[in-house]
């Protein structure tokens, strides 16, 4: 599994979950978002960062929203039982399938 990343000029970040096996809120906010956010500010340090993610539990959880609190994260909140709604659909796992086809 991995979690992938991207932003309105593209990809950000492609990050293995390797053997852990889940994701958990220690691993997305000592592994995931901080690679994610040093990468967005490494293009723009001013640019103001807007996160969408689904309900997954280890994306609500309280310690995640404290740790974009404090890197001054905004969230954009996911709609509730809306897959259908998600922009990962239609821009990117498309070109994440895309690619698994070269292998």
């Amino acid at each position: 599994m991995v979690a992938t990343f991207v932003s309105k000029s593209g990809h950000i970040a492609t990050i293995p979950l390797n053997e852990q096996g889940i994701v958990t809120a220690d691993w997305y906010t000592t592994i995931c978002l901080p690679k994610v956010i040093i990468e967005l500010r490494k293009i723009n340090p001013e640019r103001r960062i807007i996160l969408h993610q689904d309900n997954a539990s280890s994306h609500t959880a309280q310690k995640i929203r404290q740790y974009l609190t404090a890197e001054m994260v905004e969230l954009l909140d996911h709609p509730l039982y809306s897959p259908d709604l998600s922009p990962n659909d239609f821009f990117t796992f498309p070109k994440i399938k895309n690619r698994l086809h070269v292998y």
